[in-house]
């Protein structure tokens, strides 16, 4: 865990939590417990794939049965388990809040690749599942109303990209982090953090409407996708995100230079 002394402020520090805002910034001065959390949860009435409504509950020890696992459990009983003023686990909740269906999504292809597992007696988890658990600790949703952008962003021209079409970038490009474990990373940035994208088109419509009407259209597309057989089979298909790169998310970026950082900036397979 990177931090555990609470941050009252932090929804509003960086623009990298802005999914996150509406929820985050009534948390109060000190870490919500449980009861505040379920609290937000019962508002929005959120349910898992099997209809069960979420819970959270402590996290206990290691599961004695199959039944009991982290991703078992929240399907079939819609129980989240949760660790107190844990920074992880509290960004799990919030992305639960603010993109509810396509988390459940998730944890249903989750519990079905689970069972598909047993079924096969299986020891590892297959490419399915890395897929899944990669988005869901470490995605983030990118949007344009202009295709060449994101062809930009799946060849890796990340200079072009980046600097060379800022402009067209801050007109026609949306972000929104998804990854809880890339919201925890936020609290303190570092040059490194990458994300892997779910990439939609969209029209210059869905980019004027407001931030709570775009979130409920890419919830439900994003959990339209995570729910399509033929999607997720694998972890190359999400594509990579330097994000310190995105305009305005980062103060170094406002140099050209920055984005000559190969280290950071890589070029994609295949490519020097």
């Amino acid at each position: 865990m990177m931090h555990s002394k609470w941050i009252p402020d932090f929804a509003g520090r960086s623009p990298l939590f802005e999914p996150l805002c509406v929820h985050g910034r009534v948390l109060g001065d000190e870490w919500p417990g449980l009861a505040q959390l379920q609290a937000m949860i019962n508002a929005r009435a959120l349910q898992v794939g099997s209809g069960q409504p979420l819970q959270l509950v402590t996290q206990d020890g290691k599961p004695g049965v199959p039944e009991e696992r982290y991703e078992a459990r929240i399907y079939l009983k819609g129980e989240l388990q949760m660790r107190a003023q844990n920074w992880h686990d509290l960004f799990n909740v919030l992305v639960w809040t603010a993109f509810p269906h396509a988390k459940s999504a998730l944890n249903t292809r989750h519990y079905q690749a689970l069972i598909e597992q047993q079924a096969r007696s299986a020891l590892n988890r297959g490419p399915l599942q890395d897929a899944l658990t990669l988005f869901d600790e470490g995605g983030i949703i990118v949007v344009a109303s202009d295709a060449a952008l994101l062809e930009d962003l799946r060849n890796f021209e990340w200079k072009r990209l980046f600097w060379q079409k800022r402009e067209q970038v801050k007109q026609h490009m949306r972000w929104y982090l998804f990854g809880h474990a890339i919201y925890e990373k936020a609290l303190q940035p570092f040059e490194g953090i990458t994300t892997r994208g779910v990439l939609f088109d969209v029209d210059d419509v869905f980019l004027h409407r407001s931030l709570v009407e775009q979130m409920a259209i890419l919830d439900a597309r994003l959990a339209e996708r995570i729910a399509d057989p033929v999607q997720f089979k694998a972890t190359r298909e999400l594509a990579p995100v330097p994000i310190l790169g995105v305009p305005g998310w980062w103060p170094d970026n406002e140099h050209a230079a920055f984005y000559d950082n190969t280290e950071y900036f890589r070029a994609g397979r295949g490519r020097s």
